[in-house]
């Protein structure tokens, strides 16, 4: 056995951090790009209309006027539920898409996101 440990295993150290730092900063430039990139959903038609960004911060909300009725409170709520929940799936899909172009599909880290 050579001097120092397993003959090779340097380079192919120094080839493991190189790829590591790379993918840190991609993931760095993702979590910014994530603050700009935006999802919309939407429930009923169309009736309710929700923006996130990939951050999962809530960016804009469209009611059409035809759905509120001050009688039906229930449903409108039931809407914005629906849509804000189909964008967050939305986000999520778009933020793993994401992620599977930096690590080739190892999966992300996890609470990076």
């Amino acid at each position: 056995m050579a001097k120092g440990g397993f003959p090779g295993f340097g380079a192919n150290m120094s080839n493991l951090v190189k790829q590591a730092q790379k993918m840190q900063k991609d993931m760095e430039r993702l979590q910014e790009e994530l603050k700009d990139k935006t999802v919309e959903a939407s429930a009923g038609g169309g009736a309710v209309t929700v923006v996130i960004t990939g951050r999962k911060e809530l960016k804009e909300i469209v009611i059409k006027p035809e759905v509120v009725d001050p009688d039906d409170v229930e449903m409108l709520q039931d809407l914005i539920v629906a849509a804000v929940n189909e964008a967050m799936r939305k986000a999520d899909d778009m933020v793993n898409s994401e992620m599977n172009k930096i690590t080739g599909g190892l999966g992300g880290i996890p609470g990076l996101f």
